[in-house]
């Protein structure tokens, strides 16, 4: 009985194997690239905005309404995909996401109105909404605790790669076809691909633990370690607990006891992720058009935007840098109005082509470091049994709030310009960083509890 005892767990066995790119790097890179997607499709209704508005003669608030329902439909499938997650697992919602993602993606290039068109957008975006709930629970189960708060930083390094495929590819296809349900179509095929690919990655020995699937759990642990190089030691499989959640569950209830935890605390995340995240989706949506509208060739504007997206790697890889040095507060309470600012910048300079690519690429620096710490401070603001659900609900906020900020942002352009609407979106900003300086701790460097 004592030997039994001292027999570590089937978890801490899984939670301490050496990280190998073979095994566990091979699942980062295949959830990553669910996250990747995630930020193509929304990026891409900022390509595919000033398309449609000219293939359906549409004014720009209707048009507004296609970024809207993609990304009210992603706010939707996070809960939706969450709850099959827990019920039949991580890997089937991991494999499935995607497939009905794509299949109205197809679906919406098919469209043979605008009302249709953003009616599948609005599907794609329930199938793709559970990407980064399902793909961050199943990396986070796979990789070894050392390693875990590095490699799910890295994850959001995936968000600048697909924005930036969104505009490249939208400006090439549009170069050579000016046939935008091609865009649609191109999309698709690699991320059928990966669906393909995802079908080889096993449940996670963490859930299929907690669920009383002892067997296949064994089965999925002696793998790794065989696979990973570890010795093999005894291991005991504790009797069936509750699997960790990805699905609101009794939402209600997680939503009062987020608040009742602090609400100063819950209240910062919440216009954090709101102010910041408006600022991104702002640019990625309407800055194609913008620059469109500055007189610049469409395939410039979604060539410049490209760069604005693709500069944010950068950006990712300081916040990585600088986040335990400087500390979240001041890092995220810097580069959040700065981004915002830099934008108003953007707005003020179009009459010169050049300055204003140049701005507009400081932003995507700027931008893409904020974002990655105000993930990684929110989610250390919470005890352990909030994390998820204070971070998800900040999230989920955040998400309605991008779809339809854009949509009051195309009604407030022509009537306020546009560098006084970028203007009232960086006061959002700066109102949200005041409060956090009041009411939040530092984390850098707090034990987590």
């Amino acid at each position: 009985m004592n030997e039994y005892r001292k027999m570590p767990s089937g978890e801490s066995i899984v939670q301490n194997l050496p990280w190998r790119w073979n095994v566990q790097g091979k699942i980062f890179l295949i959830g990553g690239l669910g996250f990747m997607f995630d930020a193509w499709d929304v990026t891409l209704n900022g390509a595919l905005i000033p398309l449609v508005m000219e293939e359906w003669q549409l004014e720009r608030t209707t048009a507004a309404l296609l970024g809207t329902a993609n990304l009210i439909g992603m706010a939707l499938g996070a809960f939706l995909w969450g709850t099959i997650a827990d019920r039949v697992g991580r890997k089937t919602a991991f494999t499935w996401t995607l497939l009905i993602f794509s299949l109205f993606t197809v679906a919406g290039a098919l469209a043979p109105d605008f009302g249709w068109f953003v009616a599948f957008r609005f599907l794609a975006g329930i199938g793709l909404g559970g990407c980064i709930p399902v793909d961050y629970a199943l990396v986070g189960e796979f990789t070894p605790a050392r390693q875990r708060g590095r490699v799910l930083t890295a994850m959001d390094g995936w968000w600048p790669i697909g924005a930036a495929l969104a505009f490249f590819v939208s400006a090439v296809i549009q170069a050579t076809t000016e046939n935008w349900r091609l865009i649609l179509l191109v999309m698709v095929l690699p991320a059928l691909l990966v669906f393909w690919i995802r079908r080889s990655v096993p449940e996670s020995p963490l859930y299929l633990i907690r669920r009383g699937r002892r067997g296949e759990a064994a089965a999925v642990i002696d793998d790794l370690v065989r696979r990973t190089g570890a010795d093999p030691v005894p291991y005991t499989l504790p009797e069936p607990t509750a699997a960790p959640r990805l699905s609101p569950g009794s939402w209600g209830e997680q939503l009062a006891a987020v608040w009742r935890f602090d609400w100063r605390i819950t209240f910062a995340a919440w216009t954090l992720f709101f102010s910041v995240l408006l600022v991104y989706y702002l640019a990625l949506t309407w800055m194609p058009s913008i620059l469109a509208d500055a007189g610049m060739a469409q395939v410039t504007a979604f060539f410049s935007t490209a760069g604005m997206a693709a500069v944010g790697l950068l950006g990712v890889g300081v916040a990585a840098a600088l986040v335990e040095r400087v500390g979240r507060k001041w890092l995220l309470g810097v580069t959040g109005p700065l981004s915002a600012l830099v934008l108003v910048l953007v707005a003020l300079s179009l009459s010169d082509p050049t300055v204003a690519v140049f701005w507009l690429l400081v932003f995507g620096f700027v931008v893409q470091i904020a974002i990655p710490v105000l993930y990684t401070f929110v989610s250390e603001l919470y005890p352990t049994e909030l994390r998820g659900s204070g971070f998800g609900w900040a999230s989920t906020f955040s998400r309605v709030g991008a779809g339809f900020g854009p949509l009051v942002f195309a009604v407030a352009w022509p009537v306020f310009g546009l560098a006084n609407s970028f203007l009232v979106a960086g006061a959002l900003v700066a109102l949200s960083v005041a409060w956090m300086a009041l009411n939040t701790p530092e984390t850098r460097g707090r034990v987590l509890r």
